[in-house]
């Protein structure tokens, strides 16, 4: 067993940079805490990774191309690998919880994703 500490923490730097803080990674799973201030861009480029986003702080939404949801507290959200998203209409810091399947990176050189 291995606790995972500071994933509730926003971790944005002052001026409205977005954090990214990876907590663990193994072969099959990779957990990190993705902050973003209010008001910021999220510019993120699609993962060759399945996600799943877990909203424990903050309020905003998620686009892709074919939708917009509105996000807080509680929301979890799954995106496919190769799908493009990002966060926006942040109107509260955002703090969430990121879960890659396989790790980050993992299938970054797979032509199929």
């Amino acid at each position: 067993m291995q606790v995972l500490s500071g994933a509730d923490r926003f971790g944005a730097q002052a001026g409205g940079t977005l954090n990214w803080v990876e907590h663990l990674s193994v072969p099959d799973l990779s957990v990190g805490t993705y902050s973003l201030p209010a008001g910021s861009v999220d510019t993120q480029e699609p993962h060759s990774e399945d996600e799943i986003y877990v909203v424990l702080r903050g309020r905003g939404a998620l686009a892709t191309d074919d939708a917009t949801a509105d996000v807080g507290p509680g929301s979890v959200i799954y995106v496919p690998a190769g799908e493009t998203h990002h966060f926006a209409h942040i109107v509260e810091d955002l703090v969430v919880v990121v879960l890659f399947a396989p790790a980050e990176g993992a299938r970054a050189g797979d032509a199929d994703v």
